[in-house]
């Protein structure tokens, strides 16, 4: 491209808010917006290739965040592209504009997210979300359904990966399907029903089932250093993303105040544990974690203030490599040919 293409500055007074689909009618629960497309890499109509998908995605989302820690713990930094949006959005949602941590999408050449779905679905009017993994060659959305995403990035470029890394593990499976149900509902989701509660009674319902799965998992981490055992699976990828905005982001805005995650000595450390690791340190952005949160959610922070802090110590000394059945010197990244 000779010139890049960005989206004009952010303006609510323009454009409004985004985000009317994450609100539910008074009285009844939050419920996700759906992802309507849920196709795979791998097979005839997208094969994996190297260079042929570019991942969109935000420092600031969760769900994103899970794509990138992946994609990073993978080594498929030149298989797959990746753009990163301006973590503020207005009406219009994600758009692509010079910052810190953020510029224009040099290969698709969009201004705006929506601009991807609308390519692929003329007309397009539902949720425009990331992370989207965009085909190149065709130029169409092979997925938004983040569910899918990661288990592709992880098993379908193998032959490409720098790195042997498995995460998820034949042996394990079983037990990360159950951990990443209950995790999705109680945890990952868990805060946003709480934070976007159209009442009393809901809120109420949602802070206490998640402080319920917070409980079970400091138990679960009082002996085994991640989810599963020794080693890194996508049940923590998929774990970790939620607590390393807990306490930054949630605990305050999303009203989950019932405890701090520095509340709870076994998933503090853990979180401290897996961000000295690079594929979650070096995708973690908390000013655009922070920025995002708060202004881009005027409903529920109207003069979109950004707190000073809290400022958690991630990089506080921890003793979780004690749990580790091979030693504080084993490996915490399982391989492919192995467990």
């Amino acid at each position: 491209m000779d010139t890049a293409i960005v989206a004009t500055p952010v303006d609510f007074a323009v454009y409004g808010e985004y985000g009317g689909s994450m609100t539910a009618p008074k009285g009844k629960t939050f419920q996700r917006p759906t992802y309507p497309f849920q196709d795979r890499v791998g097979g005839e109509r997208f094969p994996a290739e190297p260079g042929r998908y570019r991942l969109y995605a935000s420092y600031a989302c969760p769900w994103a965040q899970r794509s990138l820690i992946v994609r990073r713990l993978k080594g498929l930094e030149k298989v797959i592209s990746v753009a990163i949006v301006d973590p503020v959005r207005d009406g219009r949602g994600w758009a692509f504009r010079e910052g810190p941590g953020h510029g224009p999408d040099e290969v698709g050449g969009f201004a705006l997210l929506r601009e991807l779905y609308e390519a692929t679905e003329p007309g397009y009017d539902g949720h425009i979300s990331v992370p989207v993994l965009w085909d190149t060659a065709t130029r169409r959305i092979v997925s938004n359904h983040f569910p899918d995403i990661t288990p592709d990035l992880n098993a379908r470029f193998n032959a490409w990966a720098e790195h042997d890394v498995e995460l998820y593990p034949e042996h394990a499976r079983a037990e990360i399907d159950r951990l990443n149900e209950r995790v999705y509902a109680a945890v990952n989701n868990g805060v946003y029903k709480c934070g976007f509660a159209p009442g009393q009674d809901a809120y109420d319902s949602a802070v206490a089932e998640l402080f319920a799965a917070l409980d079970e998992l400091e138990g679960l981490l009082a002996d085994r250093r991640f989810l599963t055992g020794d080693h890194v699976t996508e049940a923590d990828v998929r774990l970790w993303v939620t607590l390393v905005r807990f306490d930054t982001v949630y605990f305050t805005h999303f009203k989950t105040n019932l405890r701090r995650l520095a509340d709870y000595p076994n998933l503090w450390g853990y979180t401290r544990d897996l961000y000295a690791l690079p594929a979650f340190r070096e995708t973690t952005d908390f000013d655009h974690i922070r920025r995002h949160y708060y202004i881009t959610h005027g409903n529920l922070n109207p003069r979109r203030i950004v707190p000073a802090g809290p400022l958690p110590d991630f990089d506080a000394p921890h003793d979780r490599a004690r749990l580790s059945g091979g030693g504080p010197d084993a490996p915490v990244l399982s391989r492919r040919s192995g467990t």
